[in-house]
């Protein structure tokens, strides 16, 4: 048993948590480009790597879905609410804090 669950239904919840990980990703993906532009995604997109903790969160069931869903509240609250575009949220989340 883990954490709980047989072995199998962990493995279930897992596999259901990366793909409503990839669902949210893709929607919130799809999202983004309608509003910026693919062209300008790419141009102003940075090299900020992911954390240690977001590439290990894929083992974690539902981790990764949260997280997306974390960076969906971002965008909505402290970026839209106050009056930034959609483009200044992709920079922030793509650039480091130094290249700014």
């Amino acid at each position: 048993m883990i954490v709980g669950l047989y072995e199998q239904d962990f493995v279930a919840y897992m596999i259901f948590g990366l793909i409503l990980n990839f669902v949210f990703s893709i929607m919130f993906g799809m999202y983004l480009s309608k509003n910026i532009g693919m062209q300008e995604m790419l141009e102003s997109k940075g090299n900020k790597q992911q954390s240690l903790l977001v590439s290990l969160s894929l083992f974690v069931p539902y981790a990764k879905m949260l997280i997306t869903l974390y960076r969906v509240a971002i965008l909505q609250i402290f970026f839209l609410n106050k009056g930034f575009s959609h483009k200044e949220f992709w920079v922030y989340i793509t650039n480091d804090a130094q290249e700014n």
